[in-house]
Formats: structure tokens, C-alpha cells, sequence
């Protein structure tokens, strides 16, 4: 009998201690997530601070855009036009990367103050909300923390989404980030969401025109969505593309745009995150050719750093190139999503130019190689015709708040192209 209660207070015993173990392990894990949480916090402080700190961009006269009947956003000019390219900014805004989200900010503010840009458009991946790199799954922080920079610049800016703007696992969906960019917070965010009949977000134009009211170039942003056939975390580089749906809007919006145009077809640009497959295409016949112009293909500036297939466009193509090329508006595409990419070819007529990306956080070791960063110049003249060209961000031209990092300006494979 007493053999039992023996064990009775034996197994109550350890039944206490396993229960205290528990106990002990939640609240260290309470603590150590309540100080994650707090140098988050901190390290999101600092950062705010710091966009509060930067002067706003000096122009000598900056174009207001106005809507016009249809809704759309119009830059009214009988002079040259000025779009800045930047693409993968990747700020995370979480306890891992307020050194490498510092970083960013600061490049952004340095080009654009310098470049003083008509419009900004950022093709894609302003958010990185990977927990493993960042520290988060909260997107909206990286999000507001952009938009709050470019308000403090004071430069008109749209965008068009990426693959890591809204990750499966992130806490906010594209359309919570969208009706983020659309708040009345942030005015110089001239993002539309696009019909709601069309796939994706951000399918907009914003029009250019001259003081006849002649549309001079028409700037679509077009949503190339994130991952595909079951590839939800992205880990199998399984990427979309833009839809078929969402063709056929471009295709009505230009058939509209003509018809209040003189019945003529405007010119255009288009800016997407995920390259076209016309971008591989391209790419390996002038590969191909031993790096020579062949009737299809014309090189224009900029190298290939990825390794293996180079160019990482989804597996499928619902036409947005062929009907580009059909309708014969559009002379150039942007896009950005392979960060080490940054040539211009011109294909079939069309200029495929990939942007110079900002990234400091998603790559590894990102932080400390500078060919790649950068932006890219757009000029448009009055006549619609357009040139680009990039700019590295490692030049004396730029001026920073803080001081550069030191980078190395070799490729970051050295096998790439």
C-alpha cells in the first residue's frame, strides 16, 4: 500500500516538473519574442526617423498630374518626361535587416534626389517580408515605410506588384497593400487598382500629354502576379505571368485611348515585375550569336549576371508580347525580379530592358556587391520617342545622408552570363 502512494506522489512529482519545464520554456520564449518585437520596433523607429530626416527633391518646376475623364492620372508637358526605374527595393522591416533596410532608403533618396524625376515607377518587390532574412511576416510595415519616404521626397510615384510584395505567409494580401498606396496618406502614390474584372492589382495607365491634349506616351503598369501550379512558397521558381485577361484590358484600353487620340494609336511603355519569356528569347539568340546583333535582336547596354537558364520567366505566355507587337503602340517593356540582370535588348522592335535593382537583403551577401544597384532613366521627348539608359548608384554624382557602403563593383558570379 504505501509502495503505491509512493509512486502516486512519484508520478505527481514529475507530472509538477514537466509542467514547470513548459512553463519555463513559454516564458523564455515570451521574453526572447518580446525583445525580437522590441528591436523590430526600434529598428522600424530609426528608419522613419530617418525618411523624416531626408530633405524633400529641389525641382525647378515639378509636373502635377491631373485625372482625366476616365480616371486616369495625365502629365501634362510640352517638354522632355522623366521616369525613374527602380525595382526590388526589398525593405523588410523587421528585427533582422534595419541595417540593410537603412541602406536602401538611403540609395532611394540619393538617386532621386539627384535625378529629380517627372514620375517614378517601381516594377515590383518593394516589400520582402521572408521571415528567415527579415524577421517578418508583416508586409504592410515595408510597405508604409516606402510610401512614407516617397511622401517626404515629394516625387510622384505608381508601381506594379512583385512575387514577394504579398508572400502567401505574409500577413497582408495585395489588396490590403493596395488600399495601403491608395490611402489618402500618401498622395503622391498615383497607383490605381485597376477594374475589378481583371486579374491582379495595379493594371493602370497613367497618359502623358502635350498642351494640345495629344497623348504624347502612355505608361501601363501591369500586375504579373506570383507563383503558380502549386507552388505556393515559390521555392520551386515557379512563376506567373500576366493573364490573358488582363491582355485583352490592355489591348481595350489602347483601342480607347486611340479613340479620344485622333483615332491614333498612342505610343506606350509597359512596366511588370516577372520578365516575359521574350526576354529568354531574346537573350539566347544574341547568346547565341557570340554576343552579335542578329535580325531579331539588337544590344543596347547592360550584362546578364544570373548563372544557369540566365532569364527566369514563368512557364506560361498568354500573348502579352505578340499583341504588343500586333497593335504596335508599345516600344518598351521594364521589368525587374532577376536582381543581377540589367540588360537592354531591343527584340522584334520592342526595347526589353531589365531595371537596375536596389536589393541589399534578399540575396546573399547582396549587401556587399554594387554593379548590380541602381535605377534606371527613361526620357520621353515631346515627340514620344523614348531613350533609357542606367545609372549605378556607386557614383559621386550621388549625394547620401549617410555614408555608402563599401562594395565590391566585380560581378557577383563570377561566371554569369
Amino acid at each position: 500500500m504505501k509502495e503505491k502512494i509512493k509512486e502516486k506522489r512519484t508520478a505527481k512529482q514529475k507530472l509538477k516538473i514537466a509542467l514547470y519545464a513548459i512553463l519555463i520554456i513559454v516564458l523564455v520564449l515570451g521574453i526572447i519574442c518580446g525583445i525580437l518585437a522590441c528591436d523590430s520596433l526600434l529598428g522600424i523607429k530609426k528608419n522613419k526617423e530617418f525618411i523624416e530626416s531626408i530633405e524633400p527633391v529641389k525641382y525647378q518646376e515639378q509636373l502635377t498630374p491631373v485625372t482625366d475623364k476616365d480616371g486616369y492620372y495625365c502629365f501634362v508637358t510640352d517638354k522632355d518626361f522623366k521616369v525613374v526605374q527602380l525595382t526590388d527595393v526589398h525593405i523588410g522591416a523587421g528585427f533582422l535587416c534595419k541595417d540593410k533596410d537603412t541602406m536602401a532608403i538611403n540609395a532611394v533618396a540619393a538617386m532621386l534626389t539627384e535625378e529629380k524625376p517627372d514620375l517614378v515607377v517601381v516594377t515590383g518587390d518593394i516589400a520582402y517580408p521572408v521571415p528567415f532574412q527579415a524577421g517578418t511576416f508583416n508586409n504592410k510595415t515595408s510597405a508604409k515605410m516606402f510610401a512614407q519616404l516617397m511622401e517626404q521626397l515629394g516625387v510622384y510615384w505608381t508601381l506594379a506588384f512583385g512575387n514577394h510584395d504579398t508572400e502567401a505567409y505574409s500577413y497582408y494580401s495585395r489588396e490590403s497593400i493596395a488600399k495601403v498606396y491608395g490611402s489618402e496618406d500618401y498622395p503622391h502614390c498615383l497607383m490605381q487598382t485597376g477594374p475589378d474584372n481583371v486579374d491582379g492589382y495595379c493594371n493602370s495607365v497613367i497618359n502623358v500629354i502635350n498642351t494640345k491634349g495629344e497623348i504624347v506616351q502612355s505608361l501601363f503598369t501591369l500586375d504579373s502576379h506570383s507563383y503558380v501550379d502549386g507552388d505556393i512558397l515559390g521555392v520551386k521558381w515557379k512563376y506567373d505571368c500576366i493573364h490573358e485577361n488582363q491582355v485583352k484590358w490592355y489591348e481595350d484600353t489602347l483601342n480607347s485611348l486611340k479613340a479620344t487620340n485622333n483615332n491614333v494609336m498612342p505610343k506606350s511603355l509597359a512596366f511588370f515585375h516577372m520578365p516575359l519569356q521574350e526576354y529568354q528569347d531574346a537573350w539566347y539568340e544574341y547568346k547565341n550569336n557570340r554576343f552579335q546583333d542578329t535580325e531579331n535582336v539588337k544590344y543596347k547596354h547592360g550584362e546578364a549576371g544570373e548563372v544557369d537558364i540566365i532569364v527566369y520567366p514563368s512557364a506560361y505566355n498568354y500573348g502579352f508580347f505578340d499583341k504588343a507587337l500586333e497593335l504596335g503602340s508599345t516600344k518598351g517593356m521594364f521589368c525587374g525580379h532577376d536582381h543581377l540582370n540589367n540588360f537592354s535588348v531591343e527584340y522584334k522592335g520592342i526595347r526589353l530592358t531589365y531595371g537596375l535593382t536596389i536589393d541589399y537583403l534578399a540575396y546573399s551577401d547582396i549587401q556587399n556587391y554594387g554593379r548590380q544597384r541602381g535605377c534606371t532613366v527613361i526620357n520621353i521627348a515631346p515627340d514620344g520617342t523614348f531613350d533609357c539608359h542606367q545609372e549605378n548608384y556607386y557614383q559621386d554624382k550621388y549625394k547620401t545622408i549617410k555614408e555608402k557602403e563599401m562594395v565590391d563593383m566585380e560581378f557577383y558570379y563570377p561566371t554569369a552570363g
